[in-house]
């Protein structure tokens, strides 16, 4: 769980107008964040987040310089230039114009409103660029109350070309080009929004997190239906299969099941007793030799033979490994309909496509899995284990606690749900906020470590809960006892650097130990990812881009490949706003 990232909820918002929108009064909505999911949305469009909660960047904002603008910057755009009163009659009409609009519209006759704001376009002389990009933006809004999405589009585009950093514009604009559909135009419009708005505007917030999720979802569909399945490192499928303790796949190859005869030369293969596919598959899984797992498999399966339930679970953990879940589930499907097949078998299957599914964002599918496990195999440890982080993922942390004490009392051995079950002890306190939990749970933590002195994820997990209490050195601390117990754990090197950056603001020393983690595992995902989300902060788009592009081709769900583009998305349309508008959030 020490590697893992939140799933992520959906967002599901309308960017309503806030009132008096479009027609004078302007102004934008307050800061609130509500169920927000800001560190998100930050990271997505690129204001620091890595430095703590105490260390928030606003970007200035001039003074709006009239009442009906709402309109940005308008700086160098003066209405008292130099022979402005050559033109005070025309431009006095136009503003009559504009005065009787906004009383249709408050009154909700939008056809006559846009008669109105016409007549003041037509009246307004050209070298007025505010008055006339506000006439274009109230047309604009009368146009939305209409429902004329195109005519929407093009009004706030004339307004925005004459007030290139009018907000109203902008966002207007951004709502349109949702109802168009016009996905990249609307992120590009809203990235604009929150770099001007200083990310303080939940709307512009809400519409931004929408889009690139939208945008995420369509390309991950595409690229994972058509994507090269990559085994993951060593290092991942061992921590994968140590998760496991009633799994009957992964425990060594008995003695029987090798030939009797010891190895000839020290380093050549043990030879299996039987011509057995599946035993093959496990003799490689010793070595190591993991990308010929499936098609040794694959045999056994073919010929119906001795291990074949066997095989199909063991075929079907390395289709989900490699990101294959559409191949894993027929597979997982058979070995659950096996009456004969040996129970800890099934409920290995159940455990597995139960995970499956919450990857796939199937929470009932998912639960109904786990509990039919834990009726098939109710004295199977690894179905209350697995079950506790699935509560967990769900907020369901009191359930989540009782699998945890049943997986302890089961195995009182179990060092990895005793951890796991501090951590979800101190995520209820701390969610809660109540200091006296909290406490308890930071003492549990050191309870499991002192029992369990050897196991890497009770320090892990232990680091992450006093990084939230910003006892920073003694996270540090746990970290380093991490490493020395696991040096070829690469995810706990990106823990550790970003660490870093929040404790001491060590930009160096926090990409040092991400590259280093990158060193040990290049097919660490969350070191990609996580060393965009960095390269964005600091305003490298296009090294950015990069990473995030590594991060989507070792994705191992659609899920997790939908969130790396929608970061991806996220750089590109700063890249474009930067080029239009010279627009760039602060960096680190």
């Amino acid at each position: 769980m020490a590697a893992s990232k939140p799933v992520e909820a959906a967002v599901i918002a309308a960017a309503a107008p806030s009132s008096g929108s479009g027609v004078g009064g302007g102004g934008t909505a307050g800061p609130g964040t509500g169920g927000l999911p800001r560190w998100q949305l930050a990271l997505a469009v690129g204001a620091p987040l890595l430095l703590g909660a105490g260390a928030v960047y606003l970007w200035s904002r001039q003074q709006r310089g009239r009442e009906d603008g709402g309109r940005g910057d308008a700086s160098g755009l003066k209405r008292n230039s130099p022979g402005a009163h050559l033109d005070m009659n025309s431009l006095d009409r136009a503003q009559a114009a504009k005065n009787k609009g906004n009383k249709y519209f408050k009154a909700g006759k939008y056809e006559q409103a846009i008669q109105c704001y016409t007549e003041a376009i037509s009246l307004c002389p050209t070298e007025k660029n505010v008055d006339l990009s506000t006439f274009y933006q109230n047309r604009a809004a009368a146009f939305e109350q209409l429902q004329k999405w195109k005519e929407v589009a093009q009004d706030c585009t004339k307004a925005v070309e004459l007030n290139p950093k009018y907000v109203k514009a902008l966002f207007r604009r951004a709502k349109a080009h949702e109802k168009l559909d016009n996905k990249k135009e609307c992120l590009e419009d809203v990235t604009a929004v929150c770099i001007l708005e200083g990310f303080q505007n939940q709307q512009s917030m809400l519409l931004a997190d929408k889009v690139l999720k939208l945008l995420g979802k369509e390309k991950a569909k595409e690229k994972y239906k058509n994507r090269e399945p990559l085994m993951p490192s060593p290092q991942f499928i061992k921590s994968y299969f140590s998760s496991f303790t009633d799994d009957i796949i992964s425990q060594p190859m008995l003695k029987g099941e090798k030939s009797d005869e010891d190895k000839d030369k020290e380093g050549e293969a043990l030879e299996v007793k039987e011509n057995s596919g599946y035993l093959k598959a496990k003799q490689y899984m010793e070595e190591e030799n993991y990308d010929k797992i499936i098609s040794e498999c694959s045999k056994e399966i073919d010929s119906e033979g001795k291990y074949m339930a066997e095989a199909l679970l063991l075929r079907a953990t390395f289709y989900l490994l490699i990101g294959n879940a559409n191949a894993a589930k027929p597979d997982l499907d058979k070995v659950i309909s096996l009456k004969e097949a040996n129970v800890k078998l099934r409920a290995n299957a159940l455990i597995k496509r139960g995970s499956m599914y919450m990857q796939q964002q199937q929470p009932l599918l998912s639960t109904q899995d786990f509990n039919m496990a834990a009726d098939i195999d109710p004295q199977n440890a690894d179905v209350y284990h697995h079950r506790g982080q699935l509560k967990i993922l769900l907020d369901q942390v009191e359930e989540a606690v009782a699998d945890f004490d049943e997986c302890i009392r089961l195995r009182p051995e179990s060092a990895l749900a005793q951890a796991q079950k501090c951590f979800a002890l101190y995520r209820q306190a701390y969610t809660g906020n109540n200091s006296s939990q909290i406490q308890a749970a930071m003492k549990g933590f050191e309870e499991v470590i002192k029992k369990f002195p050897r196991c890497a994820e009770g320090y892990a997990l232990y680091a992450q809960a006093l990084t939230d209490q910003q006892q920073f050195g003694k996270a540090d601390e746990m970290y380093d006892k991490c490493i020395d117990l696991e040096p070829d754990n690469a995810t706990t090197y990106v823990h550790k650097g970003l660490l870093q950056l929040q404790w001491k603001q060590d930009l160096d020393r926090g990409l040092e130990l991400i590259s280093k983690a990158i060193e040990i595992d290049n097919k660490c995902d969350f070191a990609y990812e996580t060393m965009g989300t960095i390269e964005v902060q600091r305003g490298n788009m296009e090294k950015a881009i990069d990473m995030f592009n590594k991060a989507i081709n070792l994705a191992k769900s659609e899920m997790e490949m939908a969130h790396l583009y929608s970061l991806c998305d996220a750089a590109h349309a700063q890249i474009e706003v930067a080029k239009k508008y010279g627009l760039k959030p602060p960096t680190l």
